[in-house]
């Protein structure tokens, strides 16, 4: 996003984290009064944090076009074209009846729902490794995988929460990441040696979210599966054709535009040769239901449905959201709220460790305000971070790793978060729709990383990491 004049307050530039504090402040009122809140709700708490704020702006004009900035954004307009694309691909796969194939086979081999939050888990990590892209994995993951989870008798949140432990284990690993590539040219570093210096903390965290996933399942009191799981069409594991094509494609492509696009053209030849499912469905108008579209006939109302336009309706309430969303983050910005809460990070540190600590506070709250993990990155990679490293004799590689791992752990599980709003979209449209509050407390990755980035800090793991492979000249600049 183009940093432009800075938006003046009275009061400051800190009253540019106002729209997230009324946003916060209006959800944690609303879940207390109601306990859960819906995509669709979460629209009235976005739009009114933006709406206070316009009061304290000294320039009405610049204010309004901070919104429009941030609205129309390529940041906030990629997630949105992904989503809706995704979301087709999804409502195909659901419609196919592939989810309880996928759990039939699953229970025909003797697998129970706690061991398959496991393989939910690994999966979406392989899947976001290879592909580096979060959001794909989590429409991938909450397609299929969760709503067979759901037949095998799996708690919900805790599939939920394997997916998006899967992505974010993905994002933090992959090379092709846009968080990889960001942390390491930030700290002027090659990737490839950043993500081998990475993997004994991604590894440590994975071991970890299978631990905690076992001890989840087995106190959740999730059962194995259910007797009319092992009834399915076996023709609907046809659907892995366009599945395993869309993978496939996303990891040679990198772009989930031009992989779900694929995968939904064949993904609708395949269901409709096999009679999965007819492309357009044609009903008598429910009179409790609004009409989608209505087709005269001989003096009967009827709508017009399908996949195309459930697909593209499941994700209307998570785009607009997320649209509420990137405005407030271009207020913060071009108020500088961001750069006041950098700067005053960075006085407290003294010494290595608590440089450190001061890097991590920095990516945490940065990323865990805007939602997104790879602009937290660049605004504190070569400004603070590189500088502070030099200072505290800090490897450029440990940073880029430390950076990486904070930014993978909050974004992930906060409620008001594009993946977590994303997740929440999907599980909405199935037949066990979830709140932010059911996933959070197992997105165990998120946590895990966490604790071994925290624990790695504090015992100066790390801190030297491939310091030898430096030029002479670079390698001076870091000594202290």
């Amino acid at each position: 996003m183009e940093q432009k004049k800075r938006l003046e307050f009275y009061g400051g530039p800190w009253v540019s984290f106002l729209p997230f504090a009324v946003f916060l402040l209006l959800i944690i009122l609303t879940t207390f009064l109601w306990g859960s809140i819906s995509d669709g709700a979460l629209w009235v708490p976005a739009f009114s944090a933006l709406l206070i704020p316009f009061f304290l702006a000294k320039d009405k004009a610049h204010y309004a076009s901070a919104i429009i900035d941030g609205m129309s954004s390529k940041e906030a307009i990629i997630p949105v074209v992904c989503w809706i694309f995704a979301g087709v691909f999804s409502r195909i796969l659901r419609m196919s009846g592939l989810a309880s194939g996928v759990a039939g086979l699953a229970a025909n081999l003797g697998v129970n729902s706690t061991l398959f939050a496991v393989i939910v888990f690994i999966a979406s990590a392989v899947f976001a490794t290879a592909s580096g892209t979060g959001f794909g994995t989590i429409a991938a993951g909450m397609g299929v995988l969760y709503p067979a989870g759901i037949a095998l008798g799996a708690h919900p949140g805790l599939i939920a929460g394997a997916i998006i432990s899967g992505a974010a284990f993905g994002d933090n690993l992959a090379p092709v990441s846009d968080t990889t590539i960001c942390s390491a040219t930030s700290q002027d570093v090659d990737v490839p040696g950043v993500v081998r210096s990475r993997l004994k903390y991604s590894l440590a965290a994975g071991i970890l979210t299978i631990i905690c996933i076992i001890a989840a399942g087995s106190m959740t009191g999730s059962q194995g599966a259910l007797t009319s799981v092992y009834e399915y069409n076996p023709m609907v594991l046809t659907m892995f054709v366009p599945v395993v094509l869309t993978i496939y494609i996303a990891i040679k492509t990198g772009d989930i535009i031009i992989a779900t696009t694929i995968g939904t053209v064949i993904g609708i030849i395949v269901a409709c040769a096999f009679g999965l499912f007819d492309f357009i469905q044609i009903d008598a108008v429910d009179p409790q239901v609004p009409a989608v579209l209505s087709v005269s006939g001989e003096g009967l109302d009827r709508t017009v449905d399908g996949v195309i336009y459930n697909g593209i309706a499941s994700m209307l309430q998570v785009c607009i959201l997320a649209l509420l969303l990137f405005g407030a983050i271009s207020i913060m910005r071009q108020g500088q709220g961001d750069i006041c809460l950098l700067e005053a990070l960075g006085k407290v540190a003294k010494n290595a460790t608590s440089a450190e600590i001061t890097i991590s506070l920095m990516i945490i709250v940065l990323s865990a305000l805007m939602g997104l993990n790879a602009p937290a990155i660049l605004a504190v990679g070569a400004s603070f971070a590189k500088p502070l490293s030099k200072q505290h004799g800090i490897s450029p590689y440990r940073t880029a790793n430390l950076m990486d791992g904070q930014s993978n752990t909050f974004v992930y599980c906060l409620p008001w978060t594009p993946a977590m709003v994303y997740t929440l979209g999907f599980a909405a449209d199935s037949s066990n729709p979830i709140t932010a509050f059911d996933v959070m407390p197992f997105a165990f990755y998120c946590y895990t990383m966490l604790a071994v980035m925290l624990v790695s800090i504090f015992f100066g793991i790390g801190r030297k990491d491939r310091m030898d492979q430096l030029s002479p000249e670079k390698r001076a600049e870091y000594k202290n």
